[in-house]
């Protein structure tokens, strides 16, 4: 039996998206040059979802898309296969561009690394920035995200679940606590 409790429901989401796209921009002085990458499943949702408030505030459309990293992962030979996802580049590519990576939480860093590899296999950007929706600490490789929505200090055994609309038909952020046996 496990226990949750939730740290952010959709208007917190909201908000913490609409803070992460104003830093976007103020760091990156406007949007020209930006292009953001998901990283499946909800960092796609969450980089279109800042690429839409970003054409809202600075009133253009940014390149969005999608990274694939299952085949850079470190960890393939101690799981079962997975299906393989698709990346999306937009029309420009990334070469010369400030590619923003997007992931909804940002543990071990090790799924960062990965995206890291695939994009080195995709081009060469000016800079690499970091967005995520949740930085719950226990970092095992030098990893930082440029923009975070809620840093959410966790032990170990505790799981982050995030749960948005277009993917799962509900906004939130769970805190779950496995119970004890």
């Amino acid at each position: 039996m496990s226990e949750s409790r939730a740290v952010l429901e959709g208007p917190d989401i909201h908000r913490a998206l609409t803070r992460i796209a104003h830093e976007i921009l103020e760091r990156t002085k406007g949007a020209d040059e930006v292009v953001l990458l998901g990283i499946p499943t909800r960092g796609a949702t969450l980089a279109r979802r800042l690429g839409e408030r970003i054409e809202q505030f600075e009133g253009v459309k940014i390149p969005v898309g999608s990274i694939d990293i299952t085949m850079y992962r470190d960890d393939l030979r101690l799981k079962p296969a997975r299906p393989l996802g698709r990346t999306e580049l937009p029309a420009d590519g990334v070469d010369g561009k400030i590619v923003v990576l997007v992931d909804d939480v940002l543990y071990s860093g090790r799924t960062v690394r990965a995206a890291l590899d695939a994009l080195n296999d995709l081009g060469r950007p000016t800079a690499v920035q970091l967005a995520t929706l949740v930085d719950r600490g226990h970092r095992e490789l030098p990893i930082r995200a440029d923009y975070v929505g809620k840093n959410l200090p966790t032990a170990k055994s505790e799981k982050v679940k995030v749960y948005l609309q277009e993917t799962d038909g509900r906004e939130a952020v769970l805190l779950v606590k496995e119970a004890a046996k």
